[in-house]
């Protein structure tokens, strides 16, 4: 698939369009879909439905993230899509720079399977929970060790969908995101001046002509220099 930006509205950027579906690239602070409030209306799905009337949401990404966005053009294409990400039947990405050097194990990949559960006092954030919380796990792939920083450029695959899975996961093992004014310490916080976490892949089956659809965005900048590719 293109990895180029098509021509586009200077509202939002697309990757890809056809009949059914559409590929965005969600530029970091902006929402996925219309929050709470008048203020809170501006969002990508808002933007996209200017120009595609049919658009219609399948999933979300976290406003302060980066990255592929997949949109349904009609119910039957939107129905479909929406179980195969219920299905856990689409494979996703995402580059992430983290605090510190992260150990992975001789095969390369490091598993995180740890529950997630709501942390009522203190919502939306999220926290591990033994006990109650949803099954959870992240696939982490090393990609470069940037010593002189003291930061790790990673690849991450999801296997499950929780709210802020890798923002948590990632802080649990003690490497949060840069730039991750919610999960991360201050002073790690205060790395980036955004979110550094950047949904890089999408790969699904078309949901009229069955044929496998792969995407890969450039990824995600830190100080100039382009996100190592895994």
């Amino acid at each position: 698939m293109p990895t180029e930006l098509l021509a586009s509205s200077p509202s939002f950027h697309l990757v890809y369009a056809d009949d059914s579906v559409l590929v965005l690239d969600k530029p970091s602070g902006l929402l996925s879909v219309p929050g709470k409030g008048v203020d809170k209306q501006d969002c990508l799905s808002a933007r996209v439905q200017t120009e595609y009337a049919n658009a219609l949401v399948v999933h979300r990404l976290d406003m302060a993230t980066s990255g592929l966005m997949v949109m349904a053009r009609g119910a039957h294409a939107q129905r479909t899509l929406s179980q195969a990400f219920a299905n856990r039947l689409v494979a996703k990405g995402y580059a992430a720079v983290v605090h510190g050097a992260v150990t992975v194990p001789e095969d390369g990949w490091r598993t995180i399977d740890l529950p997630i559960g709501v942390d009522w006092p203190n919502r939306p954030r999220r926290v591990i929970d033994p006990l109650g919380g949803k099954a959870s796990v992240t696939r982490l792939k090393m990609n470069h060790l940037d010593a002189a920083r003291g930061v790790s450029h990673v690849f991450l695959e999801p296997q499950t969908g929780r709210t802020h899975q890798l923002r948590v996961h990632l802080q649990a093992i003690g490497h949060p995101i840069l730039g991750d004014a919610l999960y991360a310490p201050s002073e790690v916080a205060a790395m980036a001046p955004r979110l550094l976490l950047h949904a890089c892949e999408l790969a699904f089956t078309h949901p009229v002509t069955g044929l496998p659809m792969h995407f890969c965005l450039e990824q995600l900048k830190y100080a100039g220099e382009p996100h190592t590719k895994r």
